[in-house]
């Protein structure tokens, strides 16, 4: 609850200003929402792993060697509409509420997968079947644009502040989750069904199960509390009597918020790289380039990612005792040195070689997932926090992140080495050392940007009260409002 604030205060914040949550609502946050991440990976997982079989049943009017490349564009696809949805939902999100947004991004994530595991195949309606792909894939996208970045937003506003780097971090282990149960989905039916009945009919029943994972995801997720910050602004609203205008604006976020839109771009652009490079390249880099069988890479791969799950936590959990940007440097510092070791030893004729190669990348990017998902809300005001990180997140993992995997492969062909993909993540992590030095604050532990302290118990909202401080945050606040004001005064 919001009260009057004391007129004569210019420092800290006033007991009744402090907001206390509850641990165990907080999980439940980070669950229903760890869930939807899970689902979308999950759909990335059998659609990668069943991608050659989709190719054969969908594009079957055109000549072989050109079905896998269709099937991997239809794919693709996706990420050609996930800056339209996150900027649709983002919106939608700071207006409305992040519970309700996320409430419908995930049962259109599991309407678009389940439409796929319906669809007839070429043979049965011809060009119409490779239509109707499309169109779920966009509407796997759309709603893919408003969900990751919502999530997030969801998690960092429920969750106290010195826990918000673990909390986080449970978004991730969705995202391993997801993966990790889609590829172990398939690879199982595969080695019970056979190749055959997979084509036959056995590759729907990955597709089918969106729907009760679906409804499961619906009745948690509309069963949250609206996030505290969020809660705490519409309140504020009320009490001045504020009009619904509408909210910001995108011509608004782009002019008095810019800053923040930059370098969270600059974020996601390592992060994902890194990302997509590990958990979408290195299978086939692992068969197609260094001729590994296809099964051994996949199994690495998988095994890796199990592996990774309780780094991502304990990367969380040190993120809020020292700081996500330490974290974050020391994983790119980490990446630069030991990329092209990495890549010796995945190319050593040793299986134990290999997994200690790749555990290498794994740990990297382990140390981004674990901050990342409590770092990136925090480069946004409450007002802005939901639009601002769809924006940008999608925009910059449309561009960099679905990229990297082709553009890894052409790297390879034009200097004909197999360590271009060392050097690509070599240089990916320089650039991520130079934009988190100059432009990214210490936020862990710190109330997010626009919001008031957020506590697990009476004696730290206590604690907090007694601060004689002022919010990190004031300074750029105050210089935004200056900002905007001069540019009202400019336009009247």
């Amino acid at each position: 609850m919001v009260k009057e604030k004391n007129k004569d205060k210019t420092k800290g914040v006033d007991e009744e200003d402090v907001t206390v949550v509850d641990r165990d609502v907080a999980k439940k946050a980070v669950f229903a929402t760890a869930m939807g991440n899970a689902m979308e990976w999950f759909d990335f997982g059998i659609y990668s792993y069943l991608v050659a079989t989709l190719s054969k049943i969908f594009f079957a009017g055109v000549a072989d060697e050109y079905q896998l490349i269709l099937g991997f564009g239809t794919f693709t696809a996706a990420f050609l509409v996930r800056p339209i949805g996150g900027a649709f939902f983002g919106r939608l999100g700071d207006n409305l509420g992040r519970k309700k947004i996320l409430a419908i991004t995930i049962i259109m994530m599991a309407i678009g997968t389940l439409l796929i595991g319906l669809l007839p195949g070429y043979e049965s309606i011809g060009i119409t079947a490779p239509i109707l792909l499309l169109v779920a894939r966009f509407i796997q996208g759309f709603s893919t644009g408003g969900e990751y970045s919502g999530a997030m937003t969801f998690i960092a506003e429920s969750s106290p502040d010195k826990r918000r780097g673990i909390m986080g971090s449970g978004l991730e282990v969705g995202t391993l989750t997801g993966y990790i149960g889609g590829a172990g989905l398939v690879t199982a039916l595969t080695y019970i069904l056979g190749d055959q009945t997979m084509q036959e009919w056995g590759w729907r029943i990955p597709f089918l199960l969106a729907a009760p994972l679906g409804i499961i995801g619906l009745y948690l997720r509309t069963n949250l509390e609206e996030s505290p910050a969020f809660a705490e602004m519409e309140e504020k609203k009320e009490e001045a009597e504020q009009d619904d205008d509408g909210g910001v604006t995108f011509k608004d976020m782009f002019l008095y918020h810019h800053k923040s839109l930059l370098i969270a771009v600059g974020l996601v652009f390592f992060f994902n790289v890194i990302e997509y490079a590990l958990l979408t390249y290195m299978p086939s880099h692992l068969s197609d380039v260094l001729g590994y069988g296809t099964t051994k890479g996949l199994l690495l791969v998988v095994i890796v990612m199990i592996v990774m799950i309780p780094i991502v936590l304990l990367m969380g959990h040190f993120g809020d005792r020292i700081g996500n940007k330490r974290i974050i440097l020391g994983s790119l510092v980490f990446m630069t040195v030991l990329a092209i070791p990495a890549f010796m030893l995945i190319e050593a004729d040793s299986n134990l070689l290999v997994f200690i190669g790749l555990m290498i990348i794994a740990i990297s990017l382990a140390a981004l997932q674990g901050t990342m998902p409590s770092e990136l809300p925090a480069l946004f005001f409450t007002q802005v926090r939901y639009g601002g990180l769809s924006i940008t997140y999608n925009i910059s993992v449309s561009l960099f992140g679905g990229t990297a995997p082709t553009l890894i492969s052409w790297l390879i062909d034009v200097t004909d080495t197999t360590f271009a993909p060392a050097y690509y993540l070599m240089f990916v992590s320089i650039i991520g050392i130079v934009i988190v030095s100059l432009f990214v604050k210490k936020t862990s532990g710190f109330p997010l940007r626009g919001d008031t302290p957020t506590v697990e118990t009476e004696k730290e909202k206590k604690e907090e009260a007694q601060k004689d401080e002022e919010l990190w945050w004031k300074d750029e606040e105050r210089e935004m409002e200056d900002n905007q004001s001069d540019q009202d005064d400019h336009q009247n």
